[in-house]
């Protein structure tokens, strides 16, 4: 396996020694074996909740680290099954699924009701479960996108699951109705002892302007994660962001300009990431970034950069699916470990 300075290759000085000068690290709740303790036993959780939470940081590799590797599979409905498996058929199967986040050593596995509920009895004491409440369809023609729930949080605690997870398009048509519903979601989930995940992602045809893409920017993505701590997600999963400006760009809502001059100076990655946590109340929910589209043969360095950016910028985690599932699984193992290598390296610190 590639050494860290080499997957990053040209990066490597830039992302490595980097100091962030936009939120000093001790303004911050890092993540950390003591997070629980520390951080979530001071809030309105329940102590079943707290169990909960502490079950998933102590699975898995990173166990006892505080930060977490997860395992999601939801693309067969997100991306229809076909999409999503055909690169690799054996995932058709979600017993399969299940396999290869224990043997990837990741602290969780999140996936759709019938996939977790089809080998629960086998596995939902071996590995915490994260059901996926709501989800998008791709049958309705021409394609519309909502997210739209698939069962209740009641079925989900009663499969086993000690988290549940659901997703927000921000700034879609939607948002209003998926607010609500998540919120009460995540009320009920909070009230059966389940940790709550939410799926932080902006959506809007106009948030692309003049061919840039500020789906991914780092004040649009950090408010979006602002509304979700809101409702109290307990861990927010989030696009890294790739840019700023879309406030600015699409001129609506408000901003500052202290958000660019002293937030984000120079946006660089690790400033992008940092916001992005900031807005997690400082870290106190903790933020994990998603993994992203498999690329081909470049997804590991882009994996290992990923999580690079997201343990420097004090995030709690990554969240990898397709660059693991779309490929054999001993690769997939692979790949899943030198995610988790990134977080168990002490020489990469918090920036």
């Amino acid at each position: 396996m590639p050494s860290v300075h080499d997957l990053l290759g040209a990066d490597a000085q830039a992302l490595l020694t980097y100091e962030a000068k936009g939120f000093p690290k001790e303004a911050l709740q890092l993540p950390g074996p003591d997070f629980v303790d520390r951080v979530l036993a001071q809030t309105n959780r329940s102590p079943q909740v707290l169990r909960n939470f502490q079950s998933i940081l102590d699975h898995g590799r990173m166990g006892g680290t505080g930060h977490v590797s997860i395992l999601p599979v939801d693309q067969g409905i997100e991306h229809t099954a076909g999409a999503s498996f055909a690169p690799n058929p054996i995932y058709f199967d979600p017993e399969n699924i299940i396999k290869l986040a224990i043997e990837g050593g990741c602290n969780a596995v999140a996936s759709t009701f019938g996939a977790l509920a089809s080998c629960s009895r086998k596995y939902a004491h071996k590995i915490p479960f994260l059901v996926k409440l709501n989800h998008n369809e791709l049958l309705t023609y021409p394609n519309t996108y909502d997210q739209i729930m698939y069962g209740t949080v009641e079925e989900a605690y009663n499969l086993g699951a000690v988290a549940v997870g659901a997703t927000i398009y921000f700034g879609s048509d939607n948002s209003d109705r998926q607010i609500q519903e998540v919120a009460e979601a995540f009320e009920e989930a909070h009230s059966l002892g389940l940790v709550t995940v939410l799926w932080c992602y902006l959506r809007n045809s106009a948030f692309k302007v003049d061919g840039k893409d500020y789906h991914v920017s780092a004040d649009g993505t950090a408010q979006a994660n602002h509304l979700g701590v809101t409702i109290q997600a307990d861990i927010i999963k989030q696009k890294q962001a790739e840019n700023n400006g879309l406030f600015n760009a699409v001129k609506f809502a408000k901003t500052h300009p202290a958000v660019y001059e002293k937030l984000t100076p120079g946006d660089h990655p690790i400033e992008l990431c940092r916001y992005q946590v900031a807005n997690c109340y400082n870290g106190r929910m903790g933020l994990i970034n998603s993994g992203g589209a498999s690329g081909g043969s470049d997804d590991l360095a882009q994996a290992v950069r990923t999580a690079v950016i997201n343990k420097r910028a004090g995030g709690m985690g990554l969240i990898s699916g397709r660059k693991a599932f779309q490929r054999p699984m001993g690769e997939g193992v692979g790949l899943l470990n030198a995610i988790q290598d990134v977080y168990l390296d002490k020489s990469i610190t918090v920036a």
